[in-house]
């Protein structure tokens, strides 16, 4: 019953086809026994509770940041206070859902809860051969992210599609935490403090052909975009999406290059064009009942990355270098391994 939150750190989410939906279950395959066609059976894991004050949308559908469920989309326009109020009702609804309890919170309750979270900071501190990542003139660890020695976060900042309010034109460059370490000899391989510097230079510059990417393509009309890391991870020094925009690169879907056998699969049929879908996860779309929504899915917050294990919404990749080999064989990227282990060691010090 328990072994896919021991072994994944899964948890069983149910929720229903939206009413007036743009297509219907056809079919469930749950190897755990979950498949009523009114209530679907999905696997996620856990958010971070922390670093919220970063959040383009709440949940990993979105959920908790849409009109659909009575909460509000964050947008420029209404952030902080759409992000407060959808944290809120997170906090009311995990108390009733999860919790089960009796007795609703008060106002004043869940006013202290969403207070207590948006106070919250969380980054690694101290890498076991590099040391401390606030030394050396590197702003690493959470001192500098809760003081935001970074650039303050708003919504649509650095946005690639022109989204950011202040006109400011999308710069790749995401993070600059380690740049005072890059004068560290290249060529001393066994250097930690080097390795980390050159992970961060690739992330910011490794040229990936986004194909595919349901959101993005679809809705540029675009078959490539010439792209990097930060295209979706482009919040400066925090690595989330700027603005409330569910992407799907595939790793729910039956083609993932990530062994998805442990997952529930769920067909769906378009009722207009009575095209087939299957799926390992629905996301977005039981919310909007959209079905150009299927299988879409937030960006996390990248910081406080290592202590995440296993990676991406289904825990389908155990380790770091699990998530480089679905990105290389997603979207046909080449690392050398000197590359892999530079990348690996950078997203190891978020």
């Amino acid at each position: 019953m328990y072994k896919k939150l021991i072994d994944r750190g899964l948890f069983r989410i149910a929720l229903p086809v939206p009413a007036g939906a743009e297509f219907e279950l056809v079919g469930v395959v749950n190897p755990y026994g979950c498949s009523a066609p009114d209530t679907l059976s999905v696997y996620r894991r856990p958010l971070p509770a922390a670093n919220l004050r970063f959040l383009s949308s709440v949940m990993w559908d979105g959920r908790e940041s849409s009109p659909q469920t009575g909460t509000q989309k964050i947008t420029i326009a209404t952030n902080p206070a759409d992000l407060l109020a959808d944290l809120d009702h997170q906090a009311a609804d995990a108390v009733s859902g999860h919790a089960q309890a009796a007795i609703p919170l008060s106002t004043e309750q869940r006013r202290a809860i969403v207070s207590f979270e948006m106070g919250l900071s969380t980054a690694q501190a101290i890498d076991s051969h590099a040391g401390r990542l606030d030394e050396g003139g590197a702003i690493g660890g959470p001192t500098a992210l809760a003081l935001e020695t970074t650039p303050a976060f708003f919504v649509g900042i650095n946005d690639p599609l022109g989204g950011n309010p202040s006109g400011a034109a999308f710069i790749s460059k995401i993070f600059n935490l380690f740049d005072p370490w890059n004068h560290h000899s290249n060529l001393d391989v066994s250097n930690r403090r080097a390795s980390i510097s050159r992970g961060e230079a690739l992330f910011n510059s490794k040229p990936i052909q986004i194909t595919g990417v349901a959101g993005l393509n679809d809705d540029l009309g675009l078959a490539v975009i010439p792209g990097t890391c930060g295209t979706c991870h482009d919040s400066p020094n925090v690595g989330n999406h700027s603005v409330a925009v569910a992407l799907n690169i595939g790793v729910g879907d039956m083609t993932s290059p990530l062994d998805l056998s442990y997952l529930p699969t769920f067909t769906f049929q378009n009722n207009t064009t009575h095209e087939i879908k299957t799926t390992t996860d629905p996301g977005r779309a039981l919310i909007t009942g959209l079905w150009k929504d299927l299988g879409k899915m937030k960006g996390p917050v990248l910081r406080g990355l290592a202590a995440r294990a296993p990676y991406f919404h289904n825990g389908s990749a155990a380790t770091l270098t699990n998530v480089l080999e679905f990105y290389e064989r997603r979207f046909h990227l080449q690392f050398t391994p000197q590359e892999k282990m530079d990348l690996i060691a950078f997203l190891n010090a978020l």
